[in-house]
């Protein structure tokens, strides 16, 4: 069974926590099992790469490595500020994701 995040692929979400906290950034893969999740242009590291027929030349290569899930927080489409996740009926009554921000969570 995998575990359920609060964070999927494509969202964008700022750093709370760590070497790259306030910056932001979308959301290219969550790890489930690893609680973790790569955000485009955060965390870089560097990858040594052999020479190989695809790639020639080689050399070094910066990626994007993993940043834990609980260091990591949904911005809002509408506002841009972010916040909590949580779930409630939609039009059609299945249930969406909102993001409760401070604005939000004073109504």
């Amino acid at each position: 069974m995998q575990k359920k995040t609060h964070i999927k692929k494509g969202d964008l979400v700022k750093v709370i926590a760590g070497e790259d906290r306030g910056k932001e950034g979308r959301v290219l893969e969550v790890m489930r099992e690893r609680n973790a999740a790569l955000v485009e242009g955060l965390n870089m590291n560097k990858k040594h790469s052999k020479p190989t027929t695809a790639a020639p030349q080689g050399g070094i290569l910066d990626k994007e490595g993993p940043i834990h899930l609980s260091n990591l927080m949904l911005i809002d489409a509408k506002s841009g500020l972010p916040g909590r996740t949580g779930r409630r009926p939609g039009k059609d009554g299945r249930l969406e994701r909102y993001v409760k921000t401070k604005k939000s969570a004073a109504k």
